[in-house]
Order: C-alpha cells, then structure tokens, then sequence
C-alpha cells in the first residue's frame, strides 16, 4: 500500500464493486436490453404489415454454399401463416404424438408444432405454438443447383399418410416430391415421446441443405440467451445468439445444432456420423443453420421443451442443449442436485429453499470469515482513525502502523470482500439455472405463487426480498467513513427491489432464503463478538 486509502478503503471499494457488478448486472438487461427488445418487435411488427405478400428475404451471394440459401420463389401461402393457426389447405399430414402435434406443409416443411402436455400453456391458457409466422421453416430443403432449387419451391410433396399417430407407438410415413425426374424422399420415423429420425435422399447424387429453420420464439426475452448452439465432436459447445452472426459461419464435425429460445429448442442432432453445418444471418443478423448433404443424409431430431430429463431420455449428450452461460462448469452439476432434492421434495419452490441451505453451508466457512473480518476492523475503527490523524503528513508510516495494528489483532482489511467475491460464480450459476430451467415453469410454491418461471404477480416475495436485505444491511458492521459511500449502499434494497419485481419467482425466493440465513449467520457473529467485549471490560 502506497497510502491511506490503499490501506484502509482498499476492503471498501472491493465491497462497493462487488454490489455495482450485480447493479450493473441488472440494470443493463432491464434498461438497456428490453428497451432494444421492444423497439425490435415494434419495428419486426410494421415490416410485417409492409409485405404480408412478399416472401421472406434470406438470400445471400456466398459461394460455399451456392445457390442453397436462395428462397425468392418461396410460397406466398407459407408467408401468410399465422403463429396461432396454419391453413388447412397447406398441410399434408399431421403426425400426432403423446407429447406434440406437428402439422408437415406441402413443402416438406414443419410448419407449426404445438405442445400437447398440460403445463405447457402460454399466458392465455392456450396450447403452446413454438413457430411465428414469416420465419423459416424447419426441415426445409434447398438445392446448391439454383435452377432445381427454383423449381423446388413450386412443386408440392405428396404423402403416404395424411394422418399419423404416434402417441402410442412408433410410425413410419414418406414424402416424396418430383423435380422434374429428380425424385426427393424424406422417409420419418416418429416416436411417441416426439422425437423422429429422417432420412432425406435424391434419386441423383445433388447437393441439398436441410434446414433447422428459425428457432422457437415462444419467449425470447432480455434475460436468457436465445439464438444457435452446436456441439462439436471434440465436446465443444458454441453459442450464437441473435443478432451477431454478420456474415455465414460454417462447422465440420457437429454432433447437434440447436435453434432455442428460453425454454424451448429445434434440434438436428445424429451421434454416429457427423454432420457439416453452416450458419446464414438472416436480414436481422439472425443465426439460420443448414445441414450439408451430398445425395442423402439421416439424422434424429427433436422439438420441444428443453426439459432435461426428456432430453437426456433421448441421448444423455442431449442435456447440453441446455445453456448456463459462462458458469456452465458449476451450474450444470448444480441443476443436476436440484433434481436430486427434488426427487425427494416433491415440490420446486422448497427445492429452492433447501438448496438454498445447503449451498448456504457449504459456503460457511467463508462467510464466517468475512464476518468476523468485518466485526474486528468494525472494533479497530477507533485506532485506525488515530494512526490517520496522528501520522497523516507521513504516508509511509501511517502504512506501516496500519499493518501493525491489522496483524497484532489478526485482522484482514481484504476478508470482508474476497469471500462475497469468491460467491459470485455461484450466484451467477444459480441464476442461469433457475433462468433457464423450464422445469419450473407451471410450478407452485405457496398459496398466490403458481408459477416459479414467472414474476410474483403480487410482488411479495420482492418486497420481502428488499426487507430482508435492508436488515442484513443494518446488522452488518459498516466501516465506512465516506458519506457518499454510505447513501449508496442504504439505495441498495430499493434498487435491488425495483429490480426483482419483475424478476422470475423462483430467483426471488433464492435471493430472499439466502438473505435471512445471512442475517441468522450474520446476528449469531455479532452476539459472538458483544460477549466477547462485554468479557474484556
């Protein structure tokens, strides 16, 4: 330390920045992201009524993959469908699953899935449609050749099954479309848990690309990441989130590409054979992934919730689908815990507390020494002050006195900080999983909270939150000395709370649970540390 405030306000400025990272953390989604968000929507919504006519502009002059992305002859039918209704005349089958219903339009395409299972409602109680209208469409094929391409997009499919059920048992069904004597067959095996296998072959050996389409847009928020993920052979995972892909991106040696939104994923996946990939932006720089074919190619794929134990049901690699972030090394082990309490528990909500607990105890010790941290240089105040004033022309000195005074009463002017700091990859992993974790969407908890993925509808688990932090605040030593410093940390729990109120309910549970076993660790130091005194006097 070169001078007094090294020395006595280091401690400080590590605590103030520690609660600006988790400020800043919040405020930038909620005043800089949303904002962006719907200014985007507002702006997607009056191009939509510009050219509900004109068919979807994604075309592109890259030459490795040659005429493939090119769609300016694509159905004017297929502009116009609805993201709550498709056209009837449009669809050639209809495959029925125990968990989805997926309607296959004259194209070859999916045109809508819908979500059979009950908790899967949107906010008016309704069956949830994963795909808006005007987007591309998954399973889509697009020719290298430009003229057969062209001509793709006029000639319809036709199907051997114009229903299929499979929510009992396994079916098979073909599509076959005629182009001008080159024959393209899509034979499908569907599941009754809603996955299927395709195999897609030409009756001459043409390069094609099948699509991913764009992915589900069911909720697309500011706080979760949403966009393509792919998983290398090697295990690496690489997201691509909207509106950052500037030019095409193209993979060898994929084993999954995901398009996914919050909670919600199209997924082309095959763990035998390795699939070619390329990334095209979209007019909004939007990431749309198409799968290389040289004559044919079969995959699996799958469209739904990003649930995890269905996803691991299918392929235990499937799981990555599911994206934490940065904290994935901690969050990952830490959601499969949940579950485990959960198996137990019965209910999300205590889940949450009790994981709450235990990550609580684990972290013990380090908070207990940030506590007692903070109790001594609360109790060396007095002396600090006098070391300043008496040696405040002499900084050298006044420095070597204040290491003095720190080591004789075993005190650490940096043990208050480093273990709130050393939790922050914990709170951050906790956050993405409870983010992102659709298994509790639909889940209650106590009498007004029924559901964990939503806001608190009467804000009550957020004002308890900020009350809780308002009292940790007041029983936590406070060696400040700067007035400034002081107002701002007494802001926190209003800021904090306007925040959380909009925040999913399952967070603030987890915000406020963590609070009051704080302030229970933080009363029982402090009665600690006043028999101590009252002993000494």
């Amino acid at each position: 330390m070169n001078n007094l405030n090294q020395n006595n306000g280091m401690q400080k400025r590590m605590l103030i920045m520690t609660l600006v990272v988790f400020v800043f953390f919040i405020a930038y989604e909620f005043l800089v992201l949303k904002p962006q968000q719907e200014a985007r929507a507002k702006q997607a919504e009056v191009e939509k009524q510009q050219s509900q006519n004109a068919a979807p502009d994604v075309t592109t002059t890259d030459t490795s993959i040659q005429g493939a992305p090119t769609n300016n002859n694509m159905s004017n039918s297929i502009s116009s469908l609805s993201s709550k209704a498709v056209g009837s005349s449009d669809i050639i089958t209809t495959i029925t699953t125990a968990k989805n219903r997926i309607l296959i339009d004259r194209l070859g395409r999916v045109a809508q899935v819908t979500l059979l299972q009950s908790i899967y409602k949107d906010e008016e109680g309704k069956e949830i449609k994963l795909f808006e209208a005007d987007q591309l469409r998954p399973l889509e094929v697009r020719f290298a050749n430009t003229d057969i391409n062209n001509k793709a997009f006029e000639v319809n499919y036709t199907t051997t099954a114009e229903v299929v059920d499979a929510t009992k048992n396994v079916q098979k069904f073909t599509l076959t479309q005629d182009i001008d004597g080159l024959v393209l067959t899509k034979d499908f095996t569907v599941y009754p848990d809603g996955h299927y296998d395709l195999k897609v072959k030409t009756s001459q050996k043409e390069q094609f690309f099948i699509t991913n389409g764009f992915r589900p847009n069911v909720l697309a928020d500011m706080y979760a990441d949403h966009g393509v993920y792919v998983k290398q052979n090697d295990g690496t995972m690489e997201l691509t989130s909207d509106e950052k892909l500037d030019k095409i991106k193209s993979y060898t040696g994929i084993k999954f590409v995901s398009n996914f939104d919050r909670y919600y994923a199209t997924v082309i996946y095959n763990f035998d054979k390795s699939l070619q990939v390329s990334l095209m932006p979209d007019s909004e720089q939007n990431p749309q992934a198409f799968v290389h074919a040289q004559g044919e190619i079969d995959f699996s794929g799958y469209m739904g919730p990003k649930n995890f134990n269905d996803l691991k049901a299918l392929n235990p690699q499937l799981t990555d689908v599911i994206e934490y972030g940065w904290f994935t090394f901690i969050a990952k082990p830490m959601f499969t815990f949940l579950q485990f309490v959960h198996t137990y528990v019965g209910n999300w909500g205590w889940t949450i507390v009790i994981l709450t607990i235990i990550i609580k105890l684990i972290l013990y010790p380090l908070s207990y020494k940030g506590m007692v941290s903070m109790q001594k240089l609360k109790d060396l105040a007095p002396k600090m002050k006098e070391i300043q004033t008496k040696y405040k022309d002499d900084k050298q000195k006044q420095s070597m006195h204040m290491m003095e005074l720190y080591k004789k009463h075993g005190a650490n002017p940096m043990g208050g900080c480093l273990p709130l700091l050393l939790q922050i990859p914990v709170f951050f992993a906790i956050y993405r999983v409870l983010l992102n974790s659709i298994e509790l969407k639909g889940a209650e908890w106590i009498l007004w909270i029924h559901d964990l993925a939503e806001m608190d509808p009467y804000y009550v688990l957020p004002i308890l939150m900020g009350v809780s932090m308002f009292i940790q605040q007041k029983i936590t030593p406070n060696t400040m000395q700067d007035e400034t410093q002081k107002k701002i940390f007494q802001m926190l729990p209003i800021i904090f709370t306007f925040f959380f109120l909009w925040f999913p309910a399952g967070l603030t549970l987890y915000w406020f649970t963590n609070n009051l076993f704080t302030i229970g660790q933080q009363y029982s130091i402090n009665k600690i540390f006043e028999r101590q005194r009252a002993a000494k006097k």
